[in-house]
């Protein structure tokens, strides 16, 4: 038999995958930015392209960004407690808080405009929770006590 046989019977065609296939492509995400109802956010089936569970996905992820804010400001070494227990609950927290940042960031991949809105509006919220707390302890440094 001459190399031209053996050739003869191959196929160029990759073999077919093996699995089940049949829902690749449904929930396939889009690629720009979408402005409806019909989302997945964070779960298949969610909001499930209803109004209403579409303006609940907005409130939680909205909720998400402001206690990744709040959150960003790490709990203070009160005087007398340990410093592992300290350094702990401050990683913990920190643990926390990264894992939230992560759901907004998967929810904003959604690539809907609605959810980016709620996450951006989210965190400008927290942050300015946050300012307003700290300027409100800082004590008044323009007016010198004599």
């Amino acid at each position: 038999m001459s190399n031209q046989d053996d050739m003869a019977g191959m196929s160029m065609t990759p073999p077919a995958p093996k699995g089940d296939l049949k829902n690749t492509t449904d929930g396939a995400m889009s690629s720009s930015l979408t402005w409806t109802t019909n989302v997945t956010v964070l779960f298949r089936g969610w909001p499930d392209d209803s109004v209403l569970m579409y303006v609940l996905a907005l409130f939680f992820v909205f909720l998400l960004a402001v206690a990744v804010e709040v959150l960003s400001v790490s709990p203070k070494h009160k005087p007398g407690t340990k410093t592992f227990i300290c350094t702990l609950t401050q990683t913990g927290v920190y643990t926390f808080r990264t894992a939230l940042a992560y759901l907004v960031m998967l929810a904003v991949m959604s690539f809907n405009i609605g959810i980016l809105i709620a996450a951006v509006t989210g965190h400008a919220l927290g942050f300015f929770i946050i300012k307003v707390r700290s300027h409100g302890h800082q004590p008044n440094l323009t007016d010198p006590k004599v």
